[in-house]
């Protein structure tokens, strides 16, 4: 419960789960108008959760078309002030309460309006998350102090209509300049998709920009296509690349 409504996730666990171990878990965040079976199709984040041992867990949203509060998006959930960053906190409780979670690597990604969130949430919730990888995002919550400093992996086409190549510069140094990184360097180059990784920053937190070239408002690598959304590149494979830098990138 948050507040007086009923909220509701799916969770998986993967077979090789101990609940003596501390396990790494994941939130994998649905886009507006989308779900949580639909995040898993589109991000094959169970299979990886499978092969890596981490506990995933999808999110529902409470609002009809499904949104999420994530600032000045989206709605309805914006306008109607829901308050998703609760329910996340409490969602995390009970995730704690019930599995063995590893309090240092618990990790948030998403499509979308599951981006904005997961911007959002690493502001909000910098105590508790260790690393955020938003895909087809933008940082639209005002006044981001975040507890800690915050690694960010972001991933986003220059020919994305929903989400505009043109402020990503923009959002990647907000996040360079809250956790003061240094340096920079490319990370990762594939056909139509470049990494470039800003470190040398506080408590290792890094923020890593990845553009696909032309690329549209999609998941690169996915399961799913969204139509007349813009170019789908599999030159770099979104989840697979996220949870490398989520391993990479416990919260200290």
């Amino acid at each position: 419960m948050v507040g007086s409504t009923m909220r509701v996730a799916r969770v998986h666990v993967p077979a090789s789960y101990d609940p003596h171990e501390r396990t790494p878990l994941l939130f994998d965040v649905h886009g507006r108008t989308q779900n949580a079976s639909g995040e898993m199709a589109l991000t094959l984040s169970v299979a990886k959760s499978d092969a890596e041992g981490f506990i995933a867990i999808y999110p529902e949203s409470a609002t009809s078309p499904t949104s999420w509060n994530s600032g000045t998006c989206c709605d309805p959930a914006s306008s109607s002030g829901v308050d998703d960053t609760g329910f996340f906190k409490a969602l995390l409780d009970e995730a704690e309460a019930r599995l063995c979670i590893d309090p240092a690597r618990v990790y948030m990604m998403g499509m979308s309006n599951g981006a904005y969130e997961s911007f959002r949430l690493g502001c909000e919730m910098a105590d508790r998350i260790a690393a955020i990888g938003p895909v087809a995002g933008l940082l639209l919550f005002q006044g981001c102090m975040p507890a800690n400093p915050m690694p960010v992996m972001m991933i986003n086409g220059t020919s994305d209509s929903l989400s505009q190549y043109q402020y990503v510069a923009q959002v990647a140094n907000i996040w360079k300049q809250i956790n003061g990184c240094t340096t920079s360097s490319t990370t990762y180059q594939n056909g139509d998709t470049m990494c470039v990784t800003s470190s040398g920053c506080t408590a290792g937190a890094d923020v890593t920009v990845c553009t696909v070239q032309d690329g549209g408002h999609q998941w690169p690598g996915g399961g799913t296509e969204f139509p007349f959304l813009g170019k789908k590149s599999n030159d770099i494979n979104s989840t697979n690349a996220l949870w490398d830098f989520f391993v990479a990138h416990p919260r200290t």
